[in-house]
């Protein structure tokens, strides 16, 4: 029966350490959070810049459900794109600096629609090892040969690269490794494609928002062009605190989109409220820099206050700083451990990360205050399982 076999498949996730399970948040996103019954402080979220909650960008969803309603009513290529949405559009691709941009209901989404609608039989997608499972996903069911290159790793780019067959290749990689907090190495990566005829895809995910002086993400960072990386995706539900996704580049690509990507084409638009919601986060991003420059004030506090206390940590100048403990049940023990001491940090484990590598994933907001980051470290130099 297959209760039974669920059942069973389930206690061998248990037995490995691997089970996971959903906690229920009392109260908006924030630095601080109602946690089943408790008040604590979450260092597991992705809201970067704190706007998730700002009170700017909660009235202008309330407006926009007044103006729009609560949803979209149908996919876009039927009676859902709204001027709401065609707003958002021309407003991201003004701050891309690109012709066009395109919405995608969710980032998995976006990752798919693109990778499947630009290759196929016959080409082939060239993915970095430690890639995010919608890149990853995308480029499997694209039906394109699927090669992976070493973690972040040029030279193993170019040798895939020049022993590719016929048809167009497609190199896809994040901008910031969601698990590790690293970049990419994008100027090497887009000299390596430029080199061998093929085209660039960049998941800014974690550095949209956070990196770059305007914000701009790992693009704006490494100061790299639309010829460079013509394909770029961003989500909304990170730095910029709401829902969704886009992909941004040249005008012939977001129409080529419109026309072929399966996830864009067959599902409902995202409310139009959300998107009058992403505006104004988008507004605070350019209108308030002190954010980004708050977040990496407490990224280099929090580096420094774990390098002192002994802690090993990635080479990240991001707001994702991982602290790698090895065994999925030390993980879970430390997270438990945080937790009741009120610390929220998740236990990162296979498959999302390699076995081995299970980790503490902490993530920093510029929301977050310098008690908050003290009391971690006094936390973190006690924890029991960070001591072995």
């Amino acid at each position: 029966m297959l209760k039974d076999t669920l059942a069973a498949r389930l206690a061998e996730i248990t037995q490995a350490g691997l089970l996971r399970r959903r906690r229920v948040l009392e109260s908006p996103q924030g630095a601080s959070v109602r946690l089943e019954g408790r008040t604590i402080v979450n260092f597991c979220g992705n809201d970067y810049l704190g706007l998730a909650s700002h009170p700017r960008v909660a009235e202008a969803l309330q407006k926009g459900a007044e103006r729009w309603g609560a949803g979209s009513g149908a996919s876009h290529l039927v009676c859902g794109h709204s001027a709401a949405h065609h707003a958002l559009e021309e407003a991201l691709a003004a701050f891309t600096g690109r012709e066009r941009a395109l919405l995608f209901s969710t980032g998995y989404m976006a990752n798919q629609g693109v990778i499947t609608a630009l290759v196929g039989r016959g080409d082939t997608v060239f993915e970095d090892r430690l890639n995010h499972a919608s890149l990853l996903d995308g480029g499997l069911l694209s039906a394109a040969h699927f090669q992976r290159y070493l973690h972040g790793d040029a030279a193993s780019l170019r040798s895939k690269l020049a022993e590719r067959g016929a048809g167009q290749a497609l190199v896809v990689t994040d901008g910031v490794f969601s698990m590790d907090g690293d970049l990419a190495p994008l100027p090497e990566l887009a000299a390596a494609a430029q080199g061998h005829g093929a085209w660039l895809m960049v998941d800014d995910a974690h550095g949209f928002g956070v990196l770059g002086a305007q914000g701009g993400g790992c693009l704006e960072h490494f100061g790299l062009s639309t010829g460079e990386v013509p394909i770029l995706v961003g989500t909304l539900g990170k730095a910029l605190g709401t829902f969704g996704a886009f992909v941004a580049g040249d005008a012939e690509l977001i129409e080529y989109l419109i026309q072929k990507a399966r996830s864009y084409i067959y599902t409902t638009a995202l409310p139009p409220a959300v998107a009058e919601a992403t505006r104004a986060s988008l507004a605070l991003l350019s209108e308030e820099p002190w954010r980004r420059e708050r977040l990496q004030a407490l990224i280099r506090r929090f580096r420094a206050g774990a390098e002192s206390l002994g802690l090993k940590l990635h080479a990240s100048f991001t707001p994702i700083q991982p602290l790698i403990l090895g065994d999925n049940r030390r993980a879970v023990a430390a997270s438990d451990w945080l937790l009741q001491r009120g610390f929220w940090i998740g236990a990162i484990r296979p498959p999302t990360v390699p076995e081995g590598t299970a980790r503490l994933r902490l993530t920093l907001s510029a929301a977050h205050e310098d008690a908050h980051l003290d009391a971690l470290l006094d936390a973190l130099g006690a924890c029991p399982e960070l001591r072995q």
